[in-house]
């Protein structure tokens, strides 16, 4: 065989085996486009919206096969019934069947939430609203509004609003609500079909019992008794806790519990320049000799100009000096300036060595405030990993400071009533709201050894 043949043979050879192949890679036929549209509700037994009805159970008909998530999470009936309704679906019908006798001349509305979603996608039909009334006419008032937790300026989505009929101070904590409705997640919130008349409200965690029989709950109420009628009224309300929750104590009796301790605020042996050197402790200490702290330098030479000062708890002291940067010290912590409730002393006498920050680690920041509430004595508080870090109180729309330690920062207005530089809770017993605090949305990020400057809208 010439070369040239051998050339067409092989060509030949090459040609099968790519078709060949191409036959043996079976593709799948394509499912077409995703399907992505919730559920549509094209009819309702009793209809939408029927007067004079009181059904014992209510049929909803979709336009494709649906199915219910977490219903008694989601569904809210208003107003609240006595027994929970029983929840059904099945094909393309939802079902809701009521176990107790509707009240007389009443509006029902029936919310859904995230319950119902169809079946081979999961998209939901949201915010679906069904009505019916058992008397004459469809009660069409409405009543709408948001929710902040006081302390932070932020939103808890798992709040709840709660109206009360009966305006006594005790309804909240013995009876049942007549209405209540979810937020969003923008802490907002909605109420429709209301009845006319008077309300108080208030805000909860939308637990078992949904009364305020706890004071250590997130609450919140109105101080003036809502009148609902044909104007909507808007609110912001303050959730706030009248007592914070106390963590439990590590009750071990291991032997090294019994010891006094201590730690800290330096990280990884270096002061800021800006603030105290804090020293706390495990217990509650009875005596605090403060001639048995003493600031030193590395030749172990007592530095003159810093003081001592404890907190009202009596178990941190904070050393205050006028720091200056990148400088060696050393702390000498005597066995016998500190004792506990018990009498005891720290197992020995320790010396603490540590630096300053450099300079260059700070950045200068300039801030300037729009809409700034300067007759509400306002406190700038900066706050990292959810801790105030340090708080200021603001004079004048402009705040200047030439060392200021780089990161980020979160940043809040409180509105400090009584001037006492921290924010101070409600008590609904006395009628007392909190005191509010305004988050500012942006977070404020120091660059170190820069000239920060921002403008902030309020």
């Amino acid at each position: 065989m010439n070369t040239l043949k051998q050339s067409y043979v092989i060509l030949g050879l090459w040609i099968m085996i790519q078709l060949f192949t191409a036959c043996a890679n079976i593709v799948p036929p394509s499912g077409g486009a995703r399907d992505s549209l919730a559920p549509v509700l094209i009819s309702a037994f009793p209809k939408d919206s029927a007067i004079n009805v009181s059904p014992k159970q209510v049929t909803l008909t979709f336009d494709e096969f649906v199915t219910l998530q977490n219903a008694q999470e989601n569904i809210i009936i208003s107003p609240t019934i006595k027994s929970t309704p029983r929840f059904d679906y099945k094909l393309r019908n939802v079902t809701v069947t009521f176990k107790d006798t509707l009240d007389a001349n009443t509006t029902y509305s029936i919310l859904f939430g995230d319950a119902i979603k169809d079946v081979n996608e999961g998209n939901v039909a949201k915010n679906l609203r069904y009505t019916f009334s058992t008397g004459n006419k469809i009660d069409d008032f409405s009543y709408r509004g948001k929710v902040l937790l006081a302390e932070k300026g932020k939103v808890d989505s798992t709040l709840i609003v709660l109206l009360h009929r009966n305006l006594s101070d005790t309804a909240i904590i013995k009876e049942k609500a007549r209405y209540y409705t979810r937020l969003n997640g923008k802490g907002e919130f909605k109420f429709y079909n209301l009845a006319p008349g008077n309300y108080n409200v208030y805000v909860l965690p939308n637990d078992f019992t949904k009364k305020y029989d706890d004071s250590t709950k997130l609450f919140a109420f109105r101080s003036q008794i809502l009148t609902v009628n044909k104007s909507e009224v808007s609110d912001t309300l303050y959730a706030f806790e009248a007592v914070k929750k106390v963590e439990k104590q590590n009750t071990s009796s291991n032997k090294d519990d019994k010891k006094l301790k201590y730690n800290t605020s330096l990280e990884t042996g270096v002061q800021d320049l800006l603030t105290p050197l804090e020293i706390s402790f495990n217990r509650k200490l009875k005596k605090i000799d403060t001639s048995g702290i003493q600031l030193k330098d590395t030749s172990f030479k007592k530095i003159i100009g810093y003081s001592i000062e404890t907190d009202t708890i009596k178990n941190m002291i904070r050393v205050k000096y006028e720091w200056r940067e990148n400088n060696n010290f050393r702390l000498v912590l005597d066995k016998q300036a500190f004792a506990d409730t018990a009498g005891v002393n720290l197992p020995k006498t320790d010396t603490i060595r540590f630096s300053t920050r450099k300079e260059i680690e700070y950045g200068s920041i300039r801030l300037r405030f729009a809409n700034l509430k300067l007759n509400q004595n306002p406190v700038l508080q900066f706050i990292q990993s959810d801790k105030i870090v340090e708080s200021i109180p603001l004079n004048n729309s402009e705040l200047f400071r030439k060392f200021f330690r780089g990161g980020t920062y979160e940043m809040r207005i409180l509105y400090d009533n009584n001037k006492n530089g921290v924010w101070d809770t409600g008590n609904f017993k006395s009628k007392k709201q909190p005191e509010v605090v305004q988050l500012i949305t942006k977070p404020l990020s120091v660059k170190s050894n820069w000239d920060n400057e921002v403008i902030i809208n309020l």
